[in-house]
């Protein structure tokens, strides 16, 4: 079953005047913001300054419903035009799995299922028609 499907716009360093610019412009209420700053530090992988400010993952409230955003991490390109996907969150791994299967059907595997510190099945895909959806699996559900 799925918990929501919500649109996720991605920015390329522009992200938190982003978040201001929708908030004024759609009398919308920012939920979250975390920025790649807040990750867990991993000394394997040094995060680079220029990405410590960049937003990872915000919620932005519109009424009743709600969109996503973040920033691409320094130096990762982004197409402009294509910054909006679809993100769908589902309530347990096997719905995940099952859903990011028939969807890689003809398409290109992005990113691999895989544990996430916000989810134990995340993962991105681009359906034969040229959308990309990012699948996860809600956390509190999984618990």
């Amino acid at each position: 079953m799925s918990t929501g499907v919500y649109a996720y716009i991605t920015m390329d360093g522009t992200g938190k005047e982003a978040i201001d610019f929708y908030k004024n412009a759609l009398d919308a209420e920012v939920s979250g913001v975390q920025t790649f700053g807040d990750l867990p530090e991993n000394p394997e992988f040094a995060l680079p300054d220029e990405a410590k400010n960049r937003v990872l993952h915000a919620q932005v409230q519109v009424g009743n419903t709600y969109f996503m955003l973040s920033d691409t991490f320094p130096g990762q390109p982004l197409d402009k035009g294509s910054q909006v996907n679809v993100c769908v969150t589902l309530e347990n791994l096997e719905k995940s799995e099952s859903v990011f299967e028939k969807l890689k059907v003809d398409g290109k595997v992005i990113m691999p299922l895989q544990e996430t510190h916000w989810s134990p099945s995340y993962g991105q895909v681009k359906d034969k028609f040229g959308i990309t959806w990012q699948i996860s699996t809600n956390l509190q559900e999984c618990m």
